[in-house]
């Protein structure tokens, strides 16, 4: 396929966050641009003001009648699309070049010089920073992230077309359709496992992707890949050290394997961050920026929307937003929140992301959520998945070790944080708890506008 052969591209889940991403850039390269998605967001929106035609019924009849001309066609869906969509199912059946979102991206990156950043957590906010860090140094780099940014608002930072900045994401093996020159993980913990059946399977798929890097490949200590490390606090190619909080910032040194920085300063809370932002370093470093330029950029990135995003954040009282929806990520969140508020209690919303996901890690997830000081749980985000048997919140809410925890519809939320007498409040999860919570933020907002 030759993407200049294309002049149309139509996107079946348009709306999604690592589909959108590719919409954008699209319509910014001048393609006919037009997709369905189930609801209208603010992704949506911002697709139509660039000129892309949305519709939100699965419709054949809806589909513009350019779109449905074989000839410099290209059709891109996602695998969360159930096999019986009917527009997907008309554009096999007619024979239109159809691929899903991985196949586009390794195509639109295959002849740049690619930098690929993989994990099963931090691949967002890590391949943010970096997109963020090429940008500053005047890379030129097009980055495709899996989050909006806050500096950009957007999860497509436009560059040229020589240099890209990806997430490289394993569910699906996504990863494996990328050609990385400089590639990281950041972790390989048990996740996908709908998809993977056993750890050891999810693992060899990361040591394949790790044989696809033509040039450099960093890597968290400690993983069974070889490759540079990094690490913060410890002994690694590439090492964070001597951290302090100074006026709500990290402040740190960094040592590459050639040179140290000193006197870095990075505005995300949580350690998880500062590994992120190491990686991010890492990987720009071996790409050849200026060390000091790369230490300018950490200190103005403003982090990631649904990545310990603040939605209030006044004396009295504090409304964080995330993403995390596997345990590990919930303990790099309670760790975050602990640290910057070592004296306050802290509420969790919680919603449950995959009936598989809750089932595999039950204990885990309970273990996680039990650190906090009171647990309003809601019910699975089923997503692309059918209900398991006796697999619910209920079940995980059982498991929960402290007192304060009660099972929630999304519609009691808002009452229920109202009342609490935890400072802190934390909603997380990768449902639509992400719609939810603006719409408590806004309503929590006006009751602090009016004291």
């Amino acid at each position: 396929m030759n993407l200049k052969d294309i002049h149309r591209v139509y996107f079946i889940g348009i709306g999604g966050i690592g589909m959108s991403a590719i919409a954008r850039y699209f319509c910014e390269n001048g393609k006919e641009v037009a997709g369905y998605d189930k609801v209208p967001t603010e992704i949506t929106k911002e697709l139509s003001l660039l000129g892309a035609s949305i519709h939100f019924e699965d419709s054949v009849a809806k589909i513009p009648s350019t779109f449905k001309e074989e000839a410099h066609t290209l059709v891109v869906y996602t695998p969360a699309v159930p096999k019986d969509h009917q527009e997907l199912n008309f554009f096999f059946d007619n024979q239109i070049l159809t691929l899903k979102r991985a196949q586009v991206l390794g195509e639109i990156t295959r002849n740049t010089f690619c930098l690929g950043v993989a994990g099963t957590h931090g691949k967002t906010t890590t391949s943010s920073i970096l997109g963020h860090i090429m940008k500053e140094c005047g890379t030129g780099a097009t980055s495709f992230l899996g989050g909006i940014t806050e500096n950009y608002n957007s999860n497509l930072i436009l560059g040229e077309d020589k240099v890209t900045v990806v997430e490289a994401d394993e569910f699906d093996r996504s990863f494996l359709r990328l050609s990385p020159n400089i590639a990281c993980v950041t972790s390989m913990d048990a996740d996908h496992l709908d998809i993977y059946g056993e750890k050891e399977a999810l693992e060899s798929t990361f040591k394949e992707f790790a044989g696809l890097v033509s040039g450099t490949l960093i890597v968290a200590k400690g993983l069974p890949l070889r490759g540079l490390t990094y690490a913060v606090g410890e002994e690694a190619d590439y090492q964070i050290s001597n951290v302090t909080i100074q006026k709500g910032a990290y402040v740190f040194d960094i040592k590459t394997p050639t040179e140290t920085l000193s006197g870095v300063r990075f505005n995300l809370p949580g350690k998880h961050n500062l590994a992120n932002a190491l990686a991010a370093v890492a990987m720009a470093d071996q790409y050849g920026a200026s060390l000091l330029e790369i230490g300018n950029a950490l200190a103005t990135f403003k982090g990631v929307k649904r990545r310990f995003s603040y939605k209030i954040k006044s004396e009295n009282f504090v409304l964080i937003d995330d993403y995390a929806h596997h345990p590990t990520e919930i303990n790099a969140v309670a760790d975050a929140v602990h640290e910057m508020y070592p004296n306050e209690k802290v509420l969790v919303v919680f919603q449950p992301h995959l009936f598989s996901r809750t089932k595999d890690f039950i204990e885990d997830f309970a273990s996680s959520l039990s650190r906090f000081d009171e647990v309003l749980l809601l019910d699975i985000y089923p997503a692309r998945e059918l209900p398991i048997p006796g697999v619910n919140s209920e079940w995980l809410l059982g498991k929960i070790t402290i007192k304060k925890k009660q099972l929630l519809l999304k519609e009691e939320v808002l009452a229920a944080v109202k009342t609490t007498e935890s400072k802190v409040v934390v909603m997380l999860g990768a449902g639509d708890i992400g719609v939810l919570i603006e719409e408590v933020s806004k309503e929590l907002l006006k009751v602090e506008n009016k004291v």
